[in-house]
């Protein structure tokens, strides 16, 4: 349900605001939806001027900036197969990030953090759907319980620092994302982008299959990442609690019917093998957002099979132009 709340232009016509990961997928997102709102000051840092593990960097950065709100998107993200191939590193870049610029921020004085957290967090076998109260019941799935647990760190630190200073930090758990403008390198990129990648491919090649991993038996909740961002600039606007909260869209469905979704959205009739040596990750995902709804008025707005046909398009037009540039 909708709450009485400030009006978003309002709230944000005279706040400094620095983006973490602003140049990302979902970061460019959420900048667009400040600039929506008619922020005035958005500083994205980039990684090559500010490394965010170095603490000089981020005390200089924000000096630099000098903002009210801080958003952290920015961290080390990929696949499986990317959390399989660097745990040490998906452990190591998230926590130290995460725990400086909290910490720095905190002594800068920036009004509020909004930490943005990662459903890989959630114990292995949580209770479907996931509730914020289940967070500490188990271990994280194993392939990506590094970066799980490294961005878990953020929620106790959020709230270590409410309990002792009073700050308003705040934490976030989005759901998988999903939408136009993630990459799809194969060896690093999330479930949707890398199937959809595939079935171009191999229809544009006139192959007969494609392969995926998995069983395809496990099942995931997708959260559009326009939507996303909306949350959390809504939560930045309206929610002060020491509590997590999830981000998600209520929408479950198998690895399996995901690619047959996918394949018919891009017009791949071939056969999809399922290479099993390969893990599934996590059984189950779904969330329940009603704290978002019921704390910010958060509701996902971007039906499943619409947002992926949206992102399919927006993968054929970069494509194609990619391919005129290169004959030009």
């Amino acid at each position: 349900m909708q709450k009485d709340v400030p009006n978003s232009i309002e709230f944000w016509k005279d706040k400094r605001v620095v983006v973490t990961g602003g140049a990302g997928f979902l970061g460019s997102f959420v900048v667009g939806k400040l600039r929506d709102r008619r922020t005035p000051e958005v500083f994205v840092p980039r990684s090559t001027e500010y490394d965010l593990r170095d603490l000089s960097a981020v005390r200089r950065m924000l000096s630099e900036a000098r903002p009210h709100i801080v958003i952290h998107l920015a961290a080390r993200v990929g696949g499986i197969g990317a959390n399989r191939a660097q745990p040490a590193e998906f452990f190591y870049d998230n926590l130290m990030m995460g725990v400086q610029l909290l910490h720095e921020s905190w002594r800068a004085g920036v009004h509020k953090f909004v930490a943005v957290g990662t459903v890989c967090a959630y114990p292995n076998f949580t209770p479907v759907p996931f509730r914020e109260d289940d967070l500490w019941q188990g271990y994280p799935e194993e392939t990506n319980a590094p970066y799980g647990l490294a961005k878990k760190m953020l929620l106790v630190q959020a709230q270590a620092y409410r309990q002792q200073y009073g700050y308003n930090a705040i934490y976030l758990l989005p759901v998988n994302l999903y939408g136009p403008g993630d990459h799809s390198d194969l060896q690093t990129s999330h479930v949707i982008p890398a199937m959809i990648r595939k079935c171009l491919e191999a229809r544009e090649a006139n192959e007969r299959s494609v392969t995926l991993w998995g069983t395809g038996r496990s099942t995931r909740e997708f959260l559009y990442v326009e939507d996303c961002a909306e949350g959390i600039c809504q939560a930045a606007e309206r929610y002060n609690k020491p509590d997590p909260v999830n981000l998600g869209s209520g929408q479950e469905i198998s690895i399996r019917q995901l690619a047959d979704v996918i394949a018919e959205l891009t017009g791949f009739q071939g056969e999809m093998i399922w290479d099993v040596s390969q893990p599934d990750g996590q059984p189950r995902r779904r969330l329940d957002s009603s704290r978002a709804e019921r704390e910010f008025g958060f509701v996902a707005k971007t039906g499943l099979r619409d947002g992926l046909a949206r992102t399919i398009d927006r993968y054929r037009r970069l494509s194609l132009r990619q391919l005129q540039q290169t004959v030009s």
